[in-house]
């Protein structure tokens, strides 16, 4: 008969057992910045649209002088499930629309300003573009964001404390009377010459401190609680320090706010690249247009992009850790032209075709270490579907390598790796193999991943596929690969 000591002494020691077997697989901690929930909700949109629209399309110009007669707006054909539906189509998740540009004139009936849709003759006065493209969004399963410029070149009190609550008065009207708002974009183009009211004067402002960002940011916060703010220093997306298409390699999600101030030297390379020792979560959005100018010019019809040229953006934004926006401007009727549809539905041809059968599904999935050798964070977890689960190593261990076996000779041209950016972005560089002939041969490189990394592989053919991390900040955090 066993005693009642030799019980507690069992019990002990099954509990101390227990207990060493929990440590060992505990999940990683996270390292530095980590997205919140919004912002991990905006990293899976990857692709959406921008919608330039306003009296410039009627005026051919890209920035209105803030003078142009309401009676110019007045779309022939307005359609805004038009332009949701093509974008669908072409597997876009959302749009973000000008409801302001940097002329003042509003795309929806303001209380605050007669310069707007209520004043013009579309629809006899009686149109409202905001409710009627949120409406076609949410109609067709999109995401929607509004667009208002911090510049007014019309109003007349611009450059004075009045426009301040002028201008959150207008962020309050879009926040409060269409639903949910997804994303709200602050413009950086701020104060120079204007019509302002028939003054016709240049007036400037500091804009650090004239809109006062951080009660703006606190409104809109409170307003809209799970939507994304984007301005060149954030608070949650920063711009990408241009706008021709390209995020840099690497690409940190990490940055420090308080460097991201006006005329600061290097700030695009900043905005471009991130900061790896940065101190917030602010990833990069890359804003491009199809078009030459951001509003629609019949003289640049015959200037669209091609969907070849369209596929090497989003390999060098999305396929870089960053989301696209792409801007879409509708035409004088109201109407995505033809030429631009053609080129966004020949763009989804090509991704359908690169990125068909992941051929990382049904292999096998191996690794030369995993975290606590325990199967939550074995190999497998990378190749299986799921979003939340990922390949770790110990702590302290910042290298490793997955192996992928496709059990045959299969044609691959593309690599598709994520981390768990939930604990933070951690990878610095890796290598991608292939298995040739009993060999391991080099195919490609990288430095960051973050939310999404895509490498071309030259179409090489191999039934093996390995990626090795060559440094990481912490231990590496694999949630997903795919092969193509």
């Amino acid at each position: 008969m066993i005693s009642k000591q030799r019980i507690f002494c069992l019990l002990s020691v099954s509990l101390i057992l227990m207990a060493s077997c929990r440590k060992e697989v505990l999940p990683p901690q996270a390292v530095g910045p980590t997205p919140s929930e919004r912002q991990i909700k905006w990293h899976e949109f990857e692709q959406y649209a921008f919608i330039h629209f306003t009296t410039n399309t009627f005026t051919d110009k890209e920035w209105g002088y803030g003078d142009e007669s309401e009676s110019v707006f007045n779309p022939t054909a307005f359609d805004p499930e038009q332009w949701v539906k093509t974008l669908k189509a072409a597997g876009l998740n959302g749009l973000v629309l000008t409801c302001k540009h940097h002329d003042g004139f509003c795309l929806w009936p303001s209380a605050y300003t007669e310069h707007s849709v209520k004043n013009s003759p579309f629809k006899g006065g009686k149109g409202d573009v905001v409710r009627e493209v949120s409406d076609a969004c949410r109609k067709y399963g999109l995401f929607f964001g509004v667009y208002l410029s911090p510049w007014d070149r019309n109003f007349a009190k611009y450059a004075s404390p009045d426009y301040i609550t002028y201008y959150r008065n207008q962020l309050t009207e879009l926040l409060t009377n269409y639903g949910e708002i997804t994303e709200i974009w602050f413009d950086g183009a701020n104060g120079g010459d204007g019509y302002y009211g028939g003054a016709r004067e240049m007036r400037k402002i500091d804009n650090r401190t004239y809109y006062d960002w951080p009660n703006t940011h606190a409104i809109a916060r409170r307003l809209a609680p799970g939507a994304v703010m984007f301005s060149d220093a954030g608070p949650d997306i920063r711009w990408c320090g241009n706008e021709r298409g390209f995020i840099g390699d690497p690409n940190w999600c990490t940055i420090s706010a308080d460097t991201l101030y006006p005329g600061k030297s290097g700030i695009t390379g900043l905005l471009n690249h991130g900061d790896e020792n940065g101190d917030n979560w602010i990833p990069a959005e890359v804003d491009v247009s199809i078009r030459p100018g951001w509003f629609y010019h019949a003289s640049e019809d015959d200037k669209v992009r091609t969907p070849e040229n369209l596929f090497k953006i989003y390999m060098e934004s999305v396929g870089r850790g960053s989301s696209l926006i792409l801007n879409i401007p509708p035409d004088r009727r109201g109407l995505f032209h033809e030429n631009d549809v053609k080129a966004l539905l020949g763009w989804k041809k090509l991704l359908d075709e690169a990125f068909d059968v992941n051929l990382a599904y049904g292999a096998k999935a191996t690794a030369d270490t995993y975290r606590g050798k325990s199967e939550l964070y074995a190999a497998s977890n990378a190749i299986d579907g799921y979003k939340d689960t990922y390949w770790a190593t110990d702590d302290g261990v910042t290298t490793g390598t997955i192996e992928i076996d496709m059990y045959r000779l299969r044609k691959v041209s593309y690599l598709v790796i994520q981390e768990y950016i939930n604990l933070g972005q951690r990878v610095k560089s890796f290598v991608v193999e292939a298995r040739k002939g009993g060999k391991w041969e080099q195919l490609a490189e990288g430095t960051t991943i973050g939310y999404k990394r895509i490498l071309p592989l030259g179409g090489v053919e191999t039934s093996a596929l390995r990626v090795k991390i060559t440094a990481s900040k912490a231990c590496p955090l694999i949630s997903n690969l795919e092969i193509y």
